[in-house]
């Protein structure tokens, strides 16, 4: 792939990390095409934010939780790029509900978006880079290995993508795609700063590296995974989370006696 070939899609890219990462792709050189489903607002600023670092941009409205939608718009991509080097599946919502109260409705939503998402994007995109090869990307979270409480469905989807990572990776690696996921710990952005007015000081206090992560942490690992660097990396997850998951429970006690 040229520089001036690389083309990517990214799910989700109106905010937050979808948009961090986005953007730091533009910035080593890669065209983007920004996936939202409502906030059509914010997905422009991303596409203004590329567009300003010099790389093409293109808006691309789908619900990725419904085939037809996905279908549609991997077709207005190639329309508009003709190839699709490189696919970062990032969309995902999630509730905030004890697991015995959460309606089967949210379930629904969750799976649908996050994991359904995840395999319509995968196998679209896979359908297209067959014959050049190409690069897959999941954004997993540390709820991959993690029980979180209260976040039920969004564990359940995020474990499936890591699993659904190693066998993709498996089943596609003959065509030259690779396929890997990035993990990110507690990252601080709008929604994080929301559910916690202090999020930096509570978890920033419990990870070994003394600190949150932000967009750009998790936007450094793609950008990583996605250049020639990582050629014969595949079925991997790369958890970004400043060693916090790595921990044993007894850290916490360990730490305030020492």
């Amino acid at each position: 792939m040229s520089a001036q070939t690389r083309n990517a899609l990214v799910t989700g890219a109106s905010k937050g990390v979808g948009r961090g990462i986005a953007v730091d792709l533009a910035k080593d050189g890669w065209n983007v095409g920004v996936n939202y489903c409502r906030d059509e607002s914010g997905a422009e600023e991303t596409v203004k934010s590329i567009r300003d670092v010099g790389c093409d941009a293109w808006l691309l409205q789908a619900d990725i939780g419904f085939s037809d939608q996905v279908s549609s718009m991997f077709q207005r991509f190639i329309e508009q790029t003709g190839t699709i080097d490189l696919l970062v599946n990032n969309a995902g919502v999630q509730t905030w509900k004890a697991m015995l109260d959460l309606k089967e409705e949210d379930w629904d939503r969750t799976i649908r978006t996050n994991l359904k998402g995840t395999f319509l994007c995968t196998q679209q995109a896979g359908r297209f880079m067959q014959k050049r090869g190409g690069r897959i990307i999941n954004i997993g979270s540390a709820a991959n290995k993690a029980p979180f409480p209260m976040l039920s469905d969004y564990c359940a989807s995020k474990g499936g993508i890591e699993t659904f990572t190693t066998v993709s990776a498996v089943e596609l690696g003959r065509y030259g795609i690779t396929v890997n996921c990035v993990a990110p710990g507690a990252i601080e952005i709008e929604r994080t700063s929301l559910e916690d007015p202090d999020y930096a000081g509570e978890w920033g206090s419990r990870t070994p590296m003394g600190r949150v992560g932000n967009v750009s942490d998790v936007a450094h690992a793609v950008v990583f995974l996605a250049g020639e660097k990582s050629n014969f990396v595949t079925g991997q997850t790369l958890y970004v989370d400043g060693g916090m998951f790595s921990q044993v429970p007894w850290f916490y006690e360990y730490e305030k006696d020492n």
